[in-house]
């Protein structure tokens, strides 16, 4: 039994180190780094250590099976597209309006470090005048979230970029580009604070590795 796990072990290992060779990451859509440092598959929804252990769950039957899929849904959305254009051209007359974006918000970005712990600060201030209606019950408050290289299409994929999505109607959403470094979460290194008065919303974020030394 112990002589078969290693063999299964070295085989895992094979895979793995072939895969590191012949695979070039930066194209993978399904790769994705999180602030946690780790790697999640998009496609599986699994967490991995390191890129070797992704690579090695890449080369087994769950990823397989999904690539499989999502290439059978691809292609039945590929034959679904004429029918699909036909209704949308009947019903187009009957559909409501959209929202028309009045442009892009004013931003300022102040980049600093903390004299303490030396953590790199990153700090947004953008400006919404035109936010709302009548009642402050009408203002819509701007919403934030982070988007890895790979969901974008506007550039070439680079893993070392992560991207701050800032939305809020009837604005155009704004998107920082920003290092793709652990965030510090903890209470006080990531604040949001919307100013309903002046119509302002503002994020300060910190970096957790340049954290000091603890000898």
């Amino acid at each position: 039994m112990a002589s078969a796990q290693n063999m299964e072990r070295d085989r895992k290992e094979r895979l793995r180190e072939l895969a590191l060779e012949s695979v070039d990451l930066s194209k993978d859509p399904y790769l994705m780094r999180n602030h946690l440092g780790t790697y999640e598959c998009k496609l599986c929804l699994t967490l991995h250590p390191n890129e070797g252990n992704y690579l090695a769950h890449t080369q087994g039957k769950k990823h397989q099976a999904g690539l499989a899929k999502r290439a059978l849904l691809e292609q039945q959305s590929k034959e679904a597209q004429p029918a699909a254009a036909m209704v949308a051209s009947s019903t187009r007359a009957r559909q409501m309006p959209t929202r028309v974006k009045i442009g892009r918000p004013g931003y300022e970005i102040q980049k600093s470090r903390d004299p303490q712990t030396n953590q790199r600060c990153l700090s947004f201030s953008l400006s919404y005048p035109k936010v709302g209606g009548v009642n402050d019950d009408d203002v819509v408050q701007p919403r934030h979230r982070f988007m890895s290289a790979y969901e974008q299409r506007q550039e070439h994929p680079d893993k070392r970029y992560q991207y701050l999505l800032i939305a809020c109607e009837p604005y155009e959403t704004v998107a920082f580009k920003i290092p793709n470094d652990p965030i510090d979460r903890r209470e006080g290194r990531f604040v949001t604070n919307w100013d309903l008065d002046r119509k302002t919303f503002t994020l300060t974020l910190y970096f957790r590795d340049s954290e000091p030394s603890r000898d």
